[in-house]
């Protein structure tokens, strides 16, 4: 009975994976996820201007949420391979779906199709890669400091103001952040029509509330290495 069960679920699962829908409601739900994360992390970025102590604390901390049940820095970890996950769930999804489209479509549209729809769909598109590499730019930088060569062990505030002294840092981060507000802004809404929260009356809460999203989390990573340059923050 177990194993029919186990059985049943398995099969379910791969219907729903290997459906339009399924693809698109794993895309949302994964970005929501990462939306939430970025939210919370903008917020623990926006600490260093507390000073050293600060940061250095918070950071500090987030190496030992769940003890005693987890040992120091497992919680991190954790949260790493759930968004590595969410990562590539939501790049394969969105890479199949792209794939699927297209077979759909195998000869190139008599007329051109809406301006808005093609400069969103290779937003998204573009958009993702830069992230994707971003993302590994990210760990090699902050998390393992291969490519921080400034960076000290143990001390994240220090690694974040020898990380944004160097020009080519900020122009990666500075492209990667308004890659983010990009996607997030068509995302967002792409989103919210996948998980049926769209309709008539919403239709305009819903694209401010984009917009506003994708704003302050643009601004609010920006504003950490531009305080760094300008020596706001040393």
């Amino acid at each position: 009975m177990a194993l029919a069960t186990r059985t049943a679920r398995t099969s379910a699962l791969r219907t729903l994976w290997g459906s339009t829908v399924g693809k698109k409601t794993v895309m949302a739900t994964t970005g929501v996820i990462m939306l939430l994360f970025l939210i919370v992390h903008m917020l623990g970025n926006l600490k260093i201007f507390f000073g050293p102590d600060d940061f250095n604390s918070y950071a500090g901390w987030l190496r030992t949420i769940g003890e005693p049940v987890l040992h120091t820095g497992w919680y991190l970890w954790i949260q790493r391979t759930a968004l590595v996950l969410c990562v590539v769930l939501h790049a394969v999804a969105a890479y199949q779906l792209s794939r699927r489209d297209l077979k759909a479509r195998p000869q190139r549209y008599a007329h051109r199709p809406p301006a808005r729809a093609s400069y969103a769909t290779r937003t998204m598109r573009w958009g993702g890669v830069i992230l994707g590499l971003f993302i590994v730019w990210h760990i090699l930088d902050l998390t393992t400091g291969t490519v921080n060569p400034l960076g000290q062990q143990g001390h994240p505030y220090q690694n974040v103001v020898a990380d944004f002294r160097n020009w080519y840092a900020d122009v990666i981060y500075i492209v990667a952040m308004l890659a983010v507000g990009l996607h997030i802004r068509h995302g967002f809404w792409s989103a919210a029509q996948t998980l049926g929260a769209n309709n008539r009356g919403r239709d305009r809460a819903l694209k401010a509330t984009a917009d506003i999203l994708a704003a302050v989390l643009t601004v609010g990573f920006l504003i950490v290495p531009v305080a760094v340059m300008t020596g706001l923050v040393d």
